[in-house]
Formats: C-alpha cells, structure tokens, sequence
C-alpha cells in the first residue's frame, strides 16, 4: 500500500453525492504520492453496502466513470460489514495475482438519505430474511444476546459461581460485564478527540456510558456504532511500482478471511480452533462457539497469522483497528484474535492492555499501551459508512505505520512509537463473514 484517503466520517454530507465523496478521498490520497498519476492505476475495486442507500443500481460503475478511469476494470465488492476489509483484499489479491501492478480500493456509503429506521431494516436484510428477520431480528437485538451469553460464560460462571440465585447471579454478571464494556466506549470515544476524521469524539465517563439510553439490554446508546456518510480509498501496488511511488511502503504480509451460517441457530458446536500457545485443556468445558464467540474471527485470524508468520498477536501486533461495531463485540473479538485467551477479554480490558499511554483516561489503564486497540476510535466513535470502514482501518493502520499521524491528524497524540506492524479486522451480520489483514512498515529486507 502506497497512500490513502479518508473524507470525515459524518451523520450526513448533503453536499455531496457518494462520487464526490469518493473522489475527494481520491484526490486526496494522490496528494500524498505526487508521482503516482491516474494513468498509473490499472484498475479498482469499488465497495459500498446497499444500493438502497444510493438509490442508484450499478453505483460502483458512476464512482469508475466519476474518477476518470473508465475503460479499465473494476469490480464491486459487497460483503455486509466487512464489505470494506474485502474490498482492500480483492485489491491486493489483483495485484499479487499479477493481474494488476496498481490497483485502487475504494469504498463509501451515504446512510443519511434514509431515516434511521428505515436504515436499519436495510442493515437488518443482512441477517437471514427467512427465520430471523421476520421475527423483528435487528442488529443490536442480536448482540444484546450474543453478549449476554458471552457473559454468562465468563463472567457469572467465573465470579459469581457461588451465588446461587440464578437471576440476582447474573444481575450481578450483567452489571459487572456493563460497566467493562463501558471502558471500551470511553477508550474509543477518547481517542477520537485526537481523529479529525471522526464522527463522535467526546469526553465520556463510565456513568454517562451506562446512563445513556438503553437500546437493547445491556447495551446502550453510547455502546454503538452509528449510521454515516464517508468515503475511503486505499491504493496499492506491486513492489517494483511502490519502488517509483514512494520510500514508506507498507506490505500487506498476510491476509485471512473466515465465515459462519447467516442464522444463529444453524451454528454448530465443535473444538476451539488453537491459537500458538492455546490448548485443548484450555476449552475442555467450553461449548464452542455458540453465541458467544466468532469462529469466523478466529478463522480469519488465523489464516492471516499463518500467512503473516506470527505465533503471538498480542506480543507481535503494535496496533489493531478493529471492528467495534459495538463496545461488546469488541470485547468478544480481543478473544477471536488471540490478544488474550477465550474468557479473559474483561480482564484484558480491566488491565488496560488495549488503551493507549497518551490519551489521559479517567480510570486507572496499568498496562497501557501493551496491545493497543481502535487508536484511531473505531467505529465507535469514527462512525460506520460501511462500504468505507474497513478502507477507513487500512488508512489509518497505513499512517501508523508510516509514522505520519501528527501530519494527517494534525496532533501526534495518537500515534504509536516505531509502530512495525498492525492488523485490520472488519466483522459482517452476526459474525457470518470476517477479514483480517496484517500490514507492515517499509519493503521487505
């Protein structure tokens, strides 16, 4: 990956149509490399969600014609949530096919022209339409069960054990995994102070979290992401044309992709798919992956680290944007990823392991800085056109490791020391589809 663009990530553009977003994030990221010209890209690959939301069929087609890079060729990408973490891989994957020697991703969405409601009965046409849609299955139902469960595992059966009243032992769960899931929303939301390009930068403390509105319990108002406007662009090449284009390249050392059914209760149980360092014995009495788990995550983690070669995340990653749609399924992903073990994600949280050192948090973060996670605010708090999200990660994961964040955000405070590698994680439906790309700094030794 050479360069990138991001427009800010916003409740609604009404100034621009999706081309114009696109190819402000476009010219943008041309910008950023003077010699790459648009005669040098081969080709793109264009991503956005719904075409209910452009109210235009083909739309992937006018972003082509509006770039000036009609007649090359291009694909459109739609994968859910993670439309834009598969958008940036069919990009790489033209390029490490040989198909191409540059190629352009780009993605946007515009979920401002519908109201709310609508928009998530757009959203909710990604689970399955014909068991869980009809029964008024939408996205933060989905999670509140998810997570409550995910709970219950970890929490009300490792702490609270020795209650024995049922209802008042996971009352007390639910509190507990609540009040964790609120640091989450805080870390992200502080971040996002330092991000121009975010949606929702604010200062929160743990009881506005809690005390916001309940959307579907447990989680609140300020535990999710929301709908946006925005458009991202990420280009990448071959080395030979990086060599012309750039001296700070970022590789794209591994990548990984996994899936599950559409509907929840199709999921079948079986053995935890092992981390480097995991073991059977671990999950003996674990069942897996249930509700509470995205085996879709740990599958793409996995491909991704195999390619990458790394046995350690949390030890080997500088940084991960990750796809926190909401503050809990942040939670379980920390787990899917292999940054802690299955079952240790709110201690994960409680220690501080995802929290930057420079961002002043208003609680305790002892071992910040180990594992930094959604430096950039996430979702959470960047806001969620979701054919431009996981485009949104790639830039900012490209920044980091170019060391060029105070130059893009205009404040250094976000940016991570000698960052060598980091991962991008985008997360589609209940879990159903998941990519994983690690990116590294410079060309290979």
């Amino acid at each position: 990956m050479v360069s990138g663009g991001v427009t800010k990530f916003a409740k609604a553009h009404p100034a621009m149509d999706f081309r114009l977003m696109v190819k402000r994030a476009y010219d943008a990221a041309l910008r950023d490399v003077p010699s790459l010209t648009p005669d040098r890209i081969d080709g793109s690959r264009i991503s956005y969600f719904s075409d209910h939301f452009s109210r235009q069929l083909k739309a992937a087609s006018m972003v082509q014609d509006y770039l000036g890079l009609n007649p090359k060729g291009s694909v459109r990408i739609e994968w859910g949530g993670a439309t834009g973490g598969e958008c940036f891989q069919a990009a790489y994957e033209a390029v490490a096919s040989g198909r191409m020697e540059v190629c352009l991703a780009a993605g946007y969405e515009t979920m401002s022209r519908v109201a709310t409601w609508k928009g998530n009965e757009f959203i909710a046409l990604a689970s399955d339409t014909n068991f869980d849609f009809p029964l008024g299955g939408f996205y933060t139902g989905y999670y509140a069960l998810m997570v409550v469960r995910h709970i219950y595992e970890y929490i009300r059966l490792k702490k609270f054990a020795h209650i024995k009243d049922e209802r008042e032992a996971q009352r007390l769960a639910i509190a507990e995994g609540s009040r964790v899931m609120s640091l989450v929303s805080v870390k992200n939301h502080l971040n996002a102070l330092h991000n121009p390009y975010a949606q929702y930068p604010k200062r929160l403390s743990v009881e506005d979290v809690l005390r916001s509105e309940m959307i579907s319990y447990p989680i609140t108002r300020e535990q999710i992401c929301t709908m946006s406007d925005g458009a991202a662009v990420a280009i990448l090449c071959s080395e030979a044309r990086a060599k012309e284009f750039t001296d700070r390249p970022v590789r794209v050392t591994g990548v990984g992709c996994g899936t599950d059914t559409m509907r929840l209760a199709d999921r079948p149980f079986g053995k935890v798919p092992l981390m480097p360092g995991e073991r059977a014995s671990d999950y003996e009495e674990l069942p897996y992956p249930g509700v509470h788990s995205f085996r879709a995550g740990r599958s793409a983690g996995l491909e991704a680290y195999r390619m990458a070669g790394i046995t350690r995340p949390n030890q080997e990653l500088d940084f991960i944007e990750l796809h926190d749609a909401y503050a809990s399924s942040e939670i379980q992903t920390y787990e899917d990823l292999g940054l802690c073990k299955y079952g240790e994600g709110y201690d994960f949280v409680e220690r501080g392991d995802p929290f930057l050192t420079n961002v002043d948090y208003p609680f305790p973060t002892p071992n910040a800085g180990a594992t930094p996670v959604n430096p950039s605010g996430g979702l959470i708090a960047c806001g969620h056109p979701v054919g431009a999200t996981g485009l949104m990660q790639a830039v900012f994961a490209h920044w980091q490791l170019q060391g060029r964040i105070k130059k893009h955000f205009g404040d250094g405070t976000l940016q991570i020391k000698d960052a060598k590698r980091g991962a991008i994680h985008s997360h589609a439906g209940t879990g159903s589809s998941v990519t994983v790309s690690i990116l590294e700094r410079g060309f290979r030794p």
